[in-house]
């Protein structure tokens, strides 16, 4: 699948920091060492609609990683799917009357253009669950024939993993079984589905329905893929059998995160699948959950349309951690823009504070755990000193500007 146009990333002086990230399994923030080029696998979109401002800031999220680690001269490979085969995207196809393959590439390729204008560092590999179906489907026959899968004997075909085959299944979320229940429930799983060895195995191969698209499975017999699965192999395929970062919004971390990683942890053998599991937190809309249900999704489409410069939509998006679930609002909208205007002046300013020191703070607020709030006024500091005309250095405003660019995104 094609991903997305890329831009230039200026280059830093000196030697960028160490990233510590917090990890979702541990509960506690680690250094990210990675081994060789650093692995990041995050989950992308069900095309079924445009993207919306959950999915920027989860994008963006992951792009600070990106960016922080090659700022420490750290290879990335940055791989992210495309769940373009999914229960979601049928119904929404039937509901409104459309071809489900030009409803997935039409929001594929509006995503697309919201992540370069956004300007999201693109993936290495941008890969869609349907043309990685034949080595999904290999590895499912491989959990078949290791035990830790089985099939329901009520004639549909279908697969389910057997969570008795990861004894740490739940390491992940850190949730009681209680609690799994009801998330399982809500997020796409089937606790009541008669026949499963237990409530919380999910499934990984669905066999064929009446009126709904299938491919061949060989031994498994005619079907599409589970979602999770679809995860685990892209990941293990073109990163390894470990990662160093498997990320995501905090809707994710399960059933998703927590299936796919026991899925690769039972076909490897190596454990943990992550070396840290990254969430982002949730944006609502004016104090409210921001949802499909509610239809009060904002749209990264729709700003751009409104001629909303992206650049304040990634300051907005910046402006609380990552990790929170936070608002967006007119109000958060309109300081982000009136930052965004105030800096740019600074920019244009012909001397400034020091751009050494400010590049050495903002590394540091980001290389703890993506502390973008500290960062974000760190730069509003030296913008409003260079404003008022104190410092002397005349290229300080050059450095701040492009210390903006490499590690926030964000063109001045």
């Amino acid at each position: 699948m094609e991903t997305w146009s890329g831009h230039d990333i200026p280059r830093l002086p000196g030697a960028g920091q160490q990233l510590y990230l917090y990890d979702s399994a541990r509960q506690s923030t680690h250094p990210s060492a990675p081994r060789g080029p650093a692995g990041m696998y995050v989950c992308g979109i069900t095309p079924y609609d445009a993207t919306h401002l959950g999915h920027a800031a989860t994008m963006i999220t992951f792009d600070l990683i990106n960016r922080m680690w090659r700022d420490a001269g750290q290879e990335v490979l940055y791989v992210q799917n495309v769940t373009d085969i999914d229960d979601p995207l049928l119904e929404r196809a039937a509901r409104d009357n459309e071809d489900w393959i030009v409803l997935a590439m039409r929001e594929t390729a509006l995503f697309r253009e919201d992540m370069e204008a956004l300007r999201i560092i693109p993936p290495a590999h941008y890969v869609g669950a349907v043309e990685s179906i034949p080595q999904i489907v290999e590895k499912i026959a491989e959990l078949l024939e290791r035990g830790a899968a089985y099939r329901l004997e009520d004639g549909t075909g279908d697969v389910y993993f057997d969570i008795a085959s990861a004894p740490a299944f739940g390491y992940e979320s850190n949730l009681s079984r209680e609690q799994m229940l009801v998330y399982f429930a809500e997020r796409g799983g089937d606790p009541t589905r008669a026949g499963k060895r237990d409530r919380l195995d999910p499934l990984l191969w669905r066999g064929i329905r009446p009126d709904e698209p299938s491919w061949d499975g060989g031994a498994l017999g005619p079907g599409r893929p589970g979602w999770h699965i679809e995860c685990s192999v892209i990941a293990q395929l073109l990163i390894g059998d470990t990662i160093d970062v498997q990320g995501g919004g905090n809707d994710l971390l399960f059933p998703h995160h927590e299936c796919s990683a026991a899925h690769a942890e039972v076909l490897t053998g190596r454990s943990p699948f992550a070396a840290h599991y990254v969430h982002a937190g949730m944006i609502g809309l004016h104090g409210e959950k921001m949802s499909k249900s509610k239809g009060n999704l904002v749209f990264v489409s729709r700003l751009r349309a409104d001629h909303t410069d992206p650049g304040a939509m990634r300051l907005g998006l910046m402006g609380d951690h990552y990790r929170a679930d936070r608002q967006w609002t007119d109000e958060v909208l309109k300081a982000a823009e009136q930052r965004l205007a105030k800096w740019r002046l600074a920019a244009a300013c012909a001397t400034g504070p020091s751009g050494a020191d400010l590049l050495a703070g903002v590394r540091a607020a980001l290389a703890n755990d993506l502390d973008t709030p500290r960062a974000i006024s760190l730069v509003d500091t030296w913008a409003e000193d260079a404003l008022a005309g104190s410092g002397t250095d005349p290229a300080s405003p050059a450095l701040m500007a492009t210390t903006v660019d490499a590690l926030l995104g964000i063109k001045l």
